[in-house]
Parts: C-alpha cells; sequence; structure tokens
C-alpha cells in the first residue's frame, strides 16, 4: 500500500447538513440495459407497454447480472440507443411518465422475513437488481455468496465515503439508521458472519454518533477511521480495519471479509422487507455554481439536466459536469446522460474552477508511487499503456488498480493515468473475451 497518506479538500459543507430531499417521477426515464458489472440485459417489454414503478423491463440469464425496473409509472416510449454515463452511448428503455406514480402490485411489505433462508434472499435481492452502489455496481447477490472454500469471519459496512462533495451515505446514516443496520443484518445472515463493523470517517462524527446508540451488539463494532482519500475503497479499508492485505488480483473473500456500503445495506432492507427493486437511490449534487445544492432521492434514469433543473440551475454555464465525485467520476458531454444504478454524485464546475492544462511527459519524479494506495508504480504502468504494450501493464498490475485518481492529482505533468488504466483494463477485458 502507498507509503504517503494525501487527501484533497473534502468540500462537502455545502451539502453535509442538508436533509434528503426526493425528486419524485419525472416526464420521461432513459434506462440502459447495462448498469451494473457483468453481462448486459435483454428488454422484457417493447414499445407501447405499460408499466409501472419497479415493473420488471429487462434480464438476463448470465450469473454475473441484475434486472432492471421502471422507475416510473407510464408507457414504454422507445427502445434505442441513448447516451450512457460511462459507455459513451448505450441501448436503453426509454419510458413516458403518466404523471399517476403508481407502484407495481408486487411492491409490498413482507410479513415474515425470519424465516427465510439465505438462498431465499439471495434470490430476492437478485430479482430486486440490487447491485453496489459505491461505485463499481457489482451484483450484490453474487457478493453474497462467496466461494464454500473461502470462509468469511467479517462483515465491513463501508461507511467512509471520503471521495470529495459527496455527502449522500452521510445523510442516509443520519435519516435513515435504522434500516442500514437491518439490511447489514440480513447481509451477515445471508454470510452466516457473526461479526461486523461499521467504518465511518471521523468527519463525520454525528453519524458515528448516530450509529453508536443503534448498535446493541457485542459482536458489531463502530470504528471511527482518520479521514484521507481513498479510504474507502475496499482493499485500503480492508488493509487500515483488519491489517489484511488482499493479495494482487485477489478479492476481500480471500482475507475473510465481504465489503458493503450503506447505500447497498439500504437497498437490500427494501428488496427484503419491502421487496422492492433498486429504481430510486440517493445521490449528492454540488458544486459552486449549482444554486441549490443537496442531497436529492431520485429515479434511476432520470436525466442530468432534469436533475439540476429541480436544483434550482446554476449560476453561470457549465465548464464541466461530473457523474460520480471529481475523483473517480467521469466528465459527461451531454445533460441528457441518465443517473443510473451507480450514479453516487452529480458535480458541476463553472469556468472559472476549470483549467486544462497540457499534459507532459513523465518526469520520473515518483509522487504517484508514493501516494498509490495499492503500492503499485503508476508511472510505469502509464508508459506501458502509451507505448500499447498492455501486457506489460498486466504484469505491473494494473487490474489491482482502484482507479482513485490520487496519482492523476499528485502528477506535476498532469498526466490522465486514469484514463490510460481504463484504457488499459477494457482493453484486456476484450482480449480476455476473445
Amino acid at each position: 500500500m502507498g507509503k504517503t497518506r494525501l487527501s484533497p479538500p473534502d468540500f462537502k459543507e455545502r451539502t453535509r447538513a442538508l436533509p434528503i430531499k426526493a425528486m419524485g417521477a419525472v416526464p420521461e426515464v432513459v434506462l440502459p440495459l447495462l448498469q451494473h458489472t457483468g453481462a448486459p440485459c435483454g428488454p422484457e417489454v417493447a414499445a407501447g407497454d405499460n408499466v409501472k414503478a419497479g415493473t420488471l423491463i429487462a434480464r438476463s440469464k448470465e450469473y454475473v447480472s441484475a434486472p432492471i425496473h421502471s422507475s416510473v409509472s407510464g408507457s414504454v416510449k422507445a427502445i434505442e440507443e441513448k447516451p450512457h454515463p460511462i459507455l459513451g452511448r448505450y441501448k436503453a428503455i426509454v419510458i413516458a411518465s403518466d404523471g399517476r406514480d403508481e407502484q407495481d402490485s408486487s411492491i409490498q411489505d413482507r410479513k415474515d422475513t425470519a424465516s427465510l433462508s439465505a438462498d431465499e434472499i439471495r434470490k430476492i435481492i437478485r430479482d430486486c437488481g440490487i447491485v453496489g452502489l459505491g461505485g463499481a455496481a457489482f451484483p450484490t447477490h453474487i457478493k453474497l455468496k462467496p466461494p464454500k472454500e473461502k470462509p468469511i469471519d467479517t462483515f465491513i459496512l463501508n461507511a467512509a465515503e471520503c471521495e470529495p462533495f459527496l455527502t449522500a451515505d452521510h445523510r442516509l446514516m443520519l435519516e435513515k439508521p435504522e434500516r442500514i443496520i437491518e439490511g447489514m443484518l440480513i447481509a451477515m445472515k445471508v454470510l452466516g458472519v457473526k461479526r461486523a463493523i461499521i467504518a465511518i470517517e471521523e468527519n463525520k462524527p454525528d453519524a458515528i454518533e448516530v450509529m453508536k446508540k443503534i448498535v446493541d451488539n457485542d459482536s458489531i463494532k463502530v470504528v471511527s477511521l482518520k479521514s484521507f482519500y481513498p479510504q474507502g475503497a475496499e482493499k485500503q479499508l480492508i488493509k487500515t480495519i483488519l491489517r489484511r492485505e488482499v493479495p494482487p488480483g485477489g478479492l476481500p473473500f480471500d482475507v475473510g471479509c465481504v465489503v458493503n456500503n450503506v447505500a447497498t445495506c439500504f437497498a437490500i432492507y427494501e428488496a427484503v422487507y419491502k421487496n422492492k427493486p433498486l429504481y430510486e437511490r440517493v445521490i449528492t449534487v454540488s458544486g459552486k455554481i449549482v444554486k441549490n445544492p443537496g442531497n436529492i432521492l431520485v429515479r434511476v434514469g432520470t436525466k442530468v439536466g432534469d436533475i439540476i433543473e429541480f436544483c434550482g440551475g446554476l449560476s453561470e454555464e457549465a465548464a464541466k459536469v461530473i457523474v460520480g465525485g471529481p475523483m473517480m467520476g467521469i466528465a459527461q458531454y451531454t445533460l441528457e446522460v441518465p443517473v443510473i444504478k451507480g450514479t453516487s454524485g452529480i458535480i458541476v464546475f463553472g469556468k472559472s474552477q476549470v483549467k486544462a492544462p497540457l499534459s507532459q511527459a513523465c518526469i520520473r519524479c515518483g509522487r504517484c508511487i508514493e501516494v498509490c494506495p495499492m503500492g503499485l508504480n503508476p508511472s510505469a504502468i502509464a508508459q506501458a499503456i502509451e507505448k500499447g504494450r498492455f501486457d506489460l501493464a498486466e504484469e505491473y498490475n494494473v487490474l489491482d488498480c482502484v482507479e482513485c485518481g490520487i496519482c492523476s492529482y499528485v502528477c506535476p505533468g498532469n498526466r490522465d493515468i486514469v484514463g490510460l488504466v481504463k484504457l488499459a483494463k477494457q482493453k484486456l477485458k476484450n482480449k480476455e473475451r476473445k
């Protein structure tokens, strides 16, 4: 792991004290058929079909996938290529709202949750399309079924939320703490785990206090962590809390852990107790030029432009709009791009805040090596990729990069190391498929 801990300013002051505000249904939602790690879904509806909020509209037969549900009631307008926040463009189901916002009849309180078996709970979680909401959007039903030869002894609730600007998980902990804990207990039951650690950065003292008041179990511990970036990365969190190091190419279950973030556990609760699919989530909308920033409960498929308008619009023209946080998020080319399951925030910067310095050659200063939380050599990886040596980048463990962006942040040459890493991962992924 990196020897030097360096964090950018957190910029959370504009939204950390703002309660979650529900945006509600919008006139039109765009639901891409790929919103998660794994296989894309195929449509289960056709143009003209009527749906309600929570109606299944797409799924895949592949194991590593998660079904997609309508986030509004209305009719399917089209199934066509639309802007995608990560992939540029991708086929999506476009639904026109009827304004009634009716829920699917399958969404109802489940009376007897205690009698559910681990397999039954996993099926509910899969059928409700629950994925990790911390960024990677890995299907949760798979994460909760580690290989039998990999016994799990610790569940970690990731409440670090170290990415600058983002405060959605913080607000969830303050406003829905009991339900988050219930979701965590469900995950623990599925895994057969008795020990849990709730990991919260020290810059959220109110959340730490709330969680400590709720937890009434000697086997569940709330831990206050020093605030630094990227504390919330799974492998970094495990190293910090348990002093266990996930091996190169490995996963948390290789060292006896499963990690889920706050929003994911809340979604697990809603799936198991209410049979509610993942069709809405809390995101942070922030940035100096956003007139009314906040933590907003939005429907999946809502366009970024509509969300910005809900937040009062902008005080000046946007120069850069990022979906996600400023370190790991992706700049967008259009406000027509929709929120997907893995979207955690929308950050907007004005022209006075954005600079586009030219990338320069690596000067071998070693700063990126000093700060890399995974102990990699980002400069060597980047140079290998620039030369088209993706095989060499793989030897340098590029696949272990968590794409935290701290290397690019400290680089005096303004090199887009993370962009190169994303390119290499995609090339290696395509090679593996072939």
